[in-house]
């Protein structure tokens, strides 16, 4: 099918290959983007980078996740940008075009499945695959007013995927609806783990007290209102009794030594040229030591407890996507550090965990979607996925 009008650049320009999909499922008729991080049949995987596009040959096969999507009844309509490697929250990507945020003109769309958030939150495809590593579904969720769910760590098959942190990466997608959402959690997750239902609603003081003024409090009072008239009650919790700000160097060391270790060889030999930020990011990712990654792994481990026993078996922790709205496309780079710090600190409580987390569109902030997020019990996505439609109901 070709790609459709893409007023936002939401596609990368490849030529159109047909990618044959099952005729009738639980997904007929839905069109579907994927983000140029995976393999789809016939088509390169450039991974948001020019000197990968070109040396790159097509797939041969699609990744599973794809493949799935394919057998299900869905309908490929594209490969979607993504910032280079993956390798950024906020989806700008300089060599490429940055896509155009169609919820908040004049801002990024959020990274790195900035181009899939982009074609869905313009209305050009139903749903569209990204991947979350330190945020890049969550993100761009919370950014472009669209439902993204970051799974259980390895819930999903990310095989046929360019890595960036393996240990953390993860398949993720976007819709605008979330009935939409909760059939495609049918075909990409499997049966969730049992357990009783998810009642236990906990309020991440210390998330919260992330954000960036109490404008964004106020903005998500509402939404918070509904996510406890739904479960009945809520508890005030500290997740991180040593600070979210000690939890989040831990994420950074994991992601910058892995990183290196999938992209170093290239970036050594090739010497693509990077933009600034990314180049800056792998630069930084060179120098982390592995007794660093080590004494990093060692802290992830208690950080993992830490969740799981918050959460126990029928808990959800409610808190901010992100500490504030997108950013302005002529922010000044300290302006996005500054963001991307602070956003990493709520983002990697479920990615050291290894929990799933869903961003769902439910405030505004100055004009701009702002996104509230549960945190489950790993395993429990789809019972996530069905608690998050009750409060989007609500």
């Amino acid at each position: 099918m070709p790609i459709p009008p893409d007023p936002v650049n939401a596609f990368v320009d490849y030529p159109d290959v047909p990618v044959p999909n099952a005729a009738t499922g639980p997904l007929q008729g839905v069109t579907f983007a994927v983000k140029d991080l995976y393999d789809v049949a016939g088509y390169v995987t450039g991974c948001g980078n020019p000197e990968t596009m070109a040396e790159s040959a097509p797939a041969r096969a699609s990744a599973p996740c794809v493949q799935k999507l394919l057998d299900a009844g869905a309908i490929f309509v594209g490969k979607t940008q993504t910032a280079e490697f993956a390798f950024s929250l906020d989806g700008r990507n300089a060599r490429l075009g940055t896509p155009k945020n169609p919820a908040a003109p004049g801002r990024v769309p959020g990274g790195s499945s900035s181009g899939s958030a982009a074609a869905v939150a313009a209305g050009l495809c139903d749903l569209a695959l990204g991947s979350d590593t330190g945020g890049s579904v969550r993100a761009p969720a919370s950014f472009c007013g669209l439902i993204g769910l970051r799974p259980t760590h390895g819930r999903i098959d990310i095989s046929g995927a360019m890595p960036l942190a393996p240990s953390l990466d993860t398949v993720g997608w976007f819709t605008r609806d979330i009935g939409l959402y909760e059939r495609v959690g049918g075909v990409l997750l499997g049966e969730d783990k049992a357990g009783p239902p998810l009642s236990r609603l906990l309020h991440a003081d210390d998330a919260f007290a992330a954000l960036m003024s109490p404008g964004e409090a106020e903005a998500l009072a509402p939404a918070v209102k509904k996510a406890r008239d739904v479960t009945g009650s809520v508890e005030a919790v500290t997740v991180a009794p040593d600070g979210l700000a000690n939890w989040m160097p831990v994420f950074r060391v994991t992601q910058g030594f892995e990183a290196w270790k999938a992209h170093g060889p290239f970036i050594t030999t090739r010497k693509p040229d990077l933009m600034p930020a990314v180049a800056g990011r792998f630069e930084a990712a060179r120098q982390v030591t592995e007794a660093e990654y080590r004494d990093a792994a060692a802290k992830r481990e208690k950080i993992r407890a830490r969740v799981t026993a918050l959460l126990g078996d029928d808990g959800v922790i409610l808190l901010p996507t992100l500490p504030t709205i997108a950013p302005k496309l002529d922010d000044d780079e300290t302006v996005f550090e500054a963001f991307r710090a602070r956003a990493l600190s709520i983002l990697c409580i479920a990615g050291l965990a290894g929990v799933p987390q869903i961003s769902l569109p439910l405030a505004t902030f100055a004009g701009c979607p702002l996104g509230l997020s549960l945190i489950g019990p790993a395993g429990r996505d789809r019972a996530l996925i069905e608690l998050a439609e009750r409060v989007m109901a609500g």
